[in-house]
């Protein structure tokens, strides 16, 4: 019996520093699987970087336009708001000025023996109470009494016309903060997709630089084209000297641009309004076929609308590209071409 239980023990002993060494050996294993599944990850394609970063440049770009057309819509909120202010301070004046006359010919009746009950509730707070018991308004003088009701229901119109600005200029700015926060959040994605991309080798990234929108920062010698005239050549004469500028969200120059910033800039330079945003550009003129497009068309690109460019002659066009990237000329198929218009 007593070697029995020392067999049984040394058995023991030995399946639990069998099942030890095991337990090691499988710890060992998992760990080198684990760092060989960590070593074979495969590094990312450059197709695949080049397709992230193109739907991210879509992403900002889009942001951008619906930034400023939510930052050119409170700007004209804003003023509108402050004319309806305006309007109502100076209506108020007119009723200050109406209770004031009336007051004197209140004045007037107490001391010649009392004073008119219907006068009496004009010139109270709250004229607006007794104006609404028309059948009393023949004891009070027919065109002070006009004048008063209409005095109060301007006043009262203003008002309400404030009070709704008031409103569409708050909703504004809460939507413009959304929109810069959206703005954010792409950016920091830019960001990422940009640390992959220079994870890349030299070679690779080069080859995404040729493939993506071109590198090109002058334009080829227009030798040979006609010239332009009027105020498309002037607006084509100011974005070939923006060249070089460097893309910065909302921004419509002088020093840096974004992609419609930089055509309502270029306009302006030459005298001529136009909307903000790409996709209000798209519809400031004339469309003609892209096989029409003279120098100083509009280039709208993607169904969105969300990038612009204006086309300079000899196939290109010059652009704000996309964040981190400086104003250059590029071939005007460089992306899918949405309208061609002409201001």
């Amino acid at each position: 019996m007593v070697s029995h239980r020392r067999v049984s023990q040394s058995g023991l002993v030995g399946g639990a520093t069998r099942a030890t060494v095991l337990s090691a050996a499988a710890v060992t294993a998992a760990a080198a699987l684990s760092a060989g599944a960590v070593q074979a990850a495969p590094r990312p394609a450059p197709a695949d970087v080049s397709s992230r970063i193109d739907a991210l440049y879509e992403q900002a770009e889009k942001a951008t336009e619906e930034y400023n057309g939510a930052t050119e819509r409170t700007r004209k909120l804003r003023t509108e708001v402050s004319a309806l202010q305006d309007r109502v301070a100076r209506g108020q004046e007119h009723v200050n000025r109406l209770r004031a006359r009336l007051g004197a010919v209140a004045s007037a009746q107490y001391r010649s023996g009392g004073l008119d009950p219907a006068l009496k509730l004009m010139l109270s707070e709250n004229p607006a109470d007794y104006l609404d018991k028309a059948a009393a308004l023949d004891r009070v003088q027919g065109s002070q009494a006009g004048q008063l009701r209409e005095l109060q229901g301007s006043q009262r119109g203003l008002e309400q016309e404030r009070k709704e600005a008031a409103g569409k200029l708050a909703a504004l700015e809460a939507s413009r903060r959304d929109v810069a926060h959206h703005k954010k959040d792409v950016e920091h994605k830019l960001a990422a997709a940009q640390r992959l991309l220079n994870s890349l080798p030299g070679q690779d990234r080069a080859a995404y630089d040729r493939a993506n929108r071109g590198t090109g920062r002058s334009l080829p010698d227009p030798a040979g084209t006609a010239p332009v005239s009027g105020r498309a050549g002037a607006a084509v004469q100011a974005v070939r000297a923006a060249i070089g500028s460097p893309y910065s969200w909302g921004q419509s120059g002088p020093s840096s641009f974004d992609c419609s910033g930089l055509m309502q800039w270029a306009y302006a330079r030459a005298g001529v309004a136009i909307p903000r945003t790409s996709q209000a550009q798209r519809g400031a003129g004339q469309h003609v076929q892209v096989s029409q497009a003279k120098p100083g068309d509009l280039v709208i690109y993607r169904d969105d609308a969300s990038h612009v460019g204006m086309y300079v002659g000899n196939g290109q066009v010059v652009h704000a590209p996309y964040p981190g990237a400086r104003v250059r000329s590029d071939p005007v198929g460089m992306m899918p071409i949405s309208t061609v218009t002409r201001p």
